[in-house]
């Protein structure tokens, strides 16, 4: 039987992933819609309405089956469609729209930490609608790290590889076209092979280093 803290761990998990995750997208198809491309626009995507990006596994079944097992939290919406030739700088902007998806991560997770901080002194240490607040705003600002950290990964579809790309040249670049084709074979087993067969956990060790160490950072605990 599930606790009430744990149900509202799940549910609240999953929602503000799925939220968050959205704004990635969003923020994915106006940053390009700024640089020249109107594809994300024309689709009908520059909208925060959940109808136009959820993806039923990976902005539900995926988000719900790894809050349940406890571990770290995201999700992914549909991509956000844009044609990068339609941009003024294509080198350059494809950079800033891959790096645009992350940086809504970022921005939300400092919103949600100032937010968190005011709400933190007036509370009276009850479990009262004060906890519970708070609780929401430090998933909230954890999931924003996470998924801004997970996408970071130089491993396509990952916003990481859109990032890295354009900054290799001759050998380097073919060389990481070969490890293209094998990126979602690596990231399932990095995500579930070696820790369920190894006990050795490379995903988790990354994101606690970095998602769960800024989320303290932010959030002041």
């Amino acid at each position: 039987m599930l606790s009430n803290q744990r149900l509202f761990m799940i549910v609240g998990s999953v929602a503000l992933v799925m939220f968050s995750a959205i704004v990635h997208e969003v923020a994915h198809g106006w940053v390009a819609y700024k640089l020249g491309d109107p594809t994300a626009k024309q689709a009908g995507r520059l909208t925060l309405n959940p109808l136009a990006h959820l993806d039923p596994v990976g902005s539900v079944l995926l988000p719900l089956l790894m809050a349940w097992l406890g571990g770290p939290v995201f999700a992914f919406a549909k991509p956000v469609p844009y044609n990068p030739y339609n941009l003024r700088h294509p080198r350059r902007d494809e950079v800033l729209v891959a790096l645009a998806g992350p940086a809504s991560n970022l921005l939300q997770a400092c919103i949600g930490a100032i937010v968190f901080r005011a709400c933190y002194g007036s509370w009276s240490g009850q479990q009262d609608g004060m906890y519970w607040l708070l609780m929401v705003l430090d998933i909230y600002v954890y999931v924003n790290m996470t998924l801004m950290f997970f996408n970071l990964i130089p491993l396509p579809p990952l916003d990481g590889s859109k990032i890295v790309m354009p900054l290799l040249h001759g050998q380097a670049k073919m060389n990481y076209y070969k490890i293209q084709q094998y990126a979602m074979p690596i990231l399932l087993v990095v995500m579930y092979v070696l820790p369920s067969v190894l006990g050795f956990d490379p995903l988790g060790i990354y994101l606690n280093a970095t998602a769960g160490n800024l989320t303290t950072a932010l959030l002041g605990a």
